[in-house]
């Protein structure tokens, strides 16, 4: 029999239940397109349910709008210029500090289903083997990039390719079903991310979803023109691939019900960057412009977060891993350079930072962007500009679809003024620097993505 004393002993060091995570991440989604973020023309009911269950963060920045950058500041809460990540089909360092990694040594149990695209290197075949370029994820059902949204192909633990037979998000659920379902016998708590490729261009969706959206009807936003890549055709296909995705989310939340995992799990829905298509007459990603660096940022955990709460606070990619972290009772390393707005999420405090950096590091032709560029998004404002130049400038307030530039106008000499000394602040505080820019091509000019 146990005395008090060991009974008091054994007490003051057990810890409480570490709460599990779902981190699921579709490519290229803007925040402008889901119903909870004030679109009224796409079906996202399953992403709307868990807004209001939850907290949606109105102004979830991605700092880097391209798919390898905002995916390596993700896990590593580092800007690009520190963990190396500053352009597409790079390798993420093995020698890197993630949050993956991190929550493995706690005790998780690690999952990545779905487009990893840190790897580096050719696109194709897309195996990543075992041991450390998997940054501390154990279950594995990915690729490295693909982006055939039908009749793809996946790896595990060996080079020998798998189907993912249908539509590519439907095969990734029922990856993350099979993971969830190991709950039943692994009383481990887990972290599973599920990263999709749609409504990554091409645009598209099984017929089902194709059908519910008439391009010739769908309300164009004010700063749209007609653009080859982003046309009405493209928006159409682009919403039926959400609702796809959406109803994939719906099978995720209706899993953890059935297995009575929701009350201990961290819900998490965002994107690693939007998608001009057709607004401010540009297309894809890498701008500064609200369509391209705003993506959905929704957190269900029940019982510490309020559910139905709006939050108009900056919160950034460079913000997910920390927060995330704390969230989990584990220490932040001092590596990580985003925010632990675990107090802001939880409805604490409302201490936030007061902008976010924004970083594209290089041209790109293939999707318009002329120059590497740095920038700000604070709560109010859009300012970017090249080394040798600003390129624009945008009171959102005033102004929330970014029609008037106010880049040169003299009237906001002042305000530009204000905002280079925050940028360079910002720079400092981050240790970047116009250097870390390079020219093309170290990305290749024909790609798309």
């Amino acid at each position: 029999m146990l005395t008090r004393r060991a009974l008091l002993s054994s007490a003051a060091v057990a810890r409480p239940r570490q709460p599990n995570v779902l981190l699921v991440l579709p490519d290229q989604l803007r925040a402008q397109s889901l119903g909870c973020y004030g679109n009224a023309e796409v079906q996202t009911p399953n992403v709307d349910a868990l807004a209001r269950q939850g907290v949606v963060f109105d102004n979830t920045i991605a700092n880097s709008p391209v798919c390898c950058p905002a995916r390596a500041i993700l896990l590593t809460g580092q800007y690009c210029h520190v963990n190396g990540m500053t352009a597409n089909d790079l390798r993420l360092r093995e020698s890197s500090t993630t949050l993956s990694s991190i929550l493995k040594r706690e005790g998780y149990r690690t999952g990545f289903i779905g487009k990893w695209h840190l790897d580096g290197g050719p696109r194709e075949p897309g195996f990543v083997p075992p041991g450390p370029r998997r940054h501390g994820f154990d279950f594995w059902a990915a690729h490295e990039c693909s982006h055939r949204h039908f009749n793809n192909k996946y790896f595990r633990d060996t080079p020998d390719a798998l189907p993912v037979r249908g539509f590519e998000p439907e095969g990734w659920t029922d990856l993350a079903l099979e993971f969830l379902a190991a709950s039943r016998t692994d009383a481990r708590p887990f972290f599973l991310t599920v990263q999709m490729g749609p409504p990554h261009d091409p645009y598209g969706a099984p017929p089902e979803y194709m059908s519910r959206y008439n391009p010739s009807s769908l309300p164009m936003r004010p700063n749209w023109r007609d653009t080859p890549r982003g046309g009405r055709r493209e928006i159409a296909s682009y919403y039926a691939a959400i609702t796809a995705v959406d109803e994939q989310l719906g099978r995720m939340m209706r899993e953890l019900d059935r297995l009575g995992l929701s009350e201990d799990t961290i819900v998490v829905f965002s994107s690693d960057h939007g998608d001009m298509l057709g607004s401010q007459g540009a297309i894809l990603k890498r701008k500064p412009w609200e369509e391209s660096i705003r993506v959905p940022g929704i957190v269900r955990y029940p019982g510490r977060v309020r559910a139905g709460r709006r939050e108009s606070a900056i919160f950034t990619h460079a913000d997910f891993a920390p927060t995330l972290l704390r969230l989990c009772g584990a220490e932040v390393p001092r590596t990580m350079q985003g925010a632990d707005l675990t107090a802001l999420l939880t409805g604490r405090s409302s201490r936030a930072p007061d902008a976010a950096l924004l970083q594209i590091f290089g041209p790109y032709q293939g999707d318009g962007t002329p120059a590497g560029w740095r920038g700000l998004r604070t709560a109010r404002y859009t300012y970017a500009r090249f080394q040798d130049r600003p390129w624009v400038l945008y009171d959102n307030q005033a102004d929330p679809f970014q029609i008037e530039n106010l880049a040169t106008a003299p009237a906001a000499a002042k305000l530009r003024t204000r905002l280079d000394a925050q940028l360079q602040t910002w720079m400092a505080r981050t240790g970047d620097s116009w250097a870390f820019n390079w020219s093309y091509p170290v990305e290749d000019g024909g790609r798309l993505y």
